[in-house]
């Protein structure tokens, strides 16, 4: 099953030092069936789409508690055996849970298939993203426009072996 799990740039540095991406239980995102009925599609790339943009939203939510963190989303696409990533049924129709999953045990970074980081030119839209969450969440509709503002940012993608060279470090 292929899991989403949100991360910053110094959460994928300690990731590639460590070669884990945490310990578990760990938050990930994933093609759920509430995410199946809320997207309304069939398409399992469209379906795994949204599940990246789900582990993106709670990447912004992580950068907000890192206040000095570069602020560019993360989102590491894994790999994990069926049934070790299982949703919460009791939020299973929280529109802030969808595609939510919990993935029991470590979680190898060698297991991840790729890594998904913001541009550069993000940045700004994503800071003012970050600073804007506390009152989106709070029903500012002017503030979930510029929380909205990150998505207009595409993820990119990058090969595993890339990794160093996110983080700064040598391979």
């Amino acid at each position: 099953m292929r899991v989403y799990v949100p991360l910053t740039l110094s959460g994928l540095a300690e990731a590639y030092r460590t070669g884990e991406l945490g310990a578990g239980p760990l938050v990930a995102y994933a093609v759920t069936p509430a995410l199946r009925e809320w997207y309304l599609s069939d398409d399992i790339e469209e379906l795994e789409y949204a599940a990246l943009g789900r582990a993106a939203l709670a990447s912004l939510r992580l950068l907000a508690g890192e206040p000095g963190a570069v602020r560019r989303r993360v989102v590491v696409a894994v790999d994990v055996p069926d049934g070790s990533a299982v949703a919460d049924p009791d939020r299973g129709l929280d529109p802030a849970a969808l595609g939510e999953v919990r993935v029991a045990g470590p979680v190898r970074l060698a297991k991840a298939a790729s890594v998904h980081v913001d541009a550069d030119d993000a940045e700004a839209d994503v800071t003012a993203a970050v600073e804007a969450l506390p009152a989106a969440d709070g029903g500012d509709d002017d503030a979930q426009f510029t929380v909205d503002g990150a998505e207009d940012h595409e993820l990119l993608w990058y090969a595993t072996q890339e990794i160093p060279n996110l983080v700064g470090r040598p391979a």
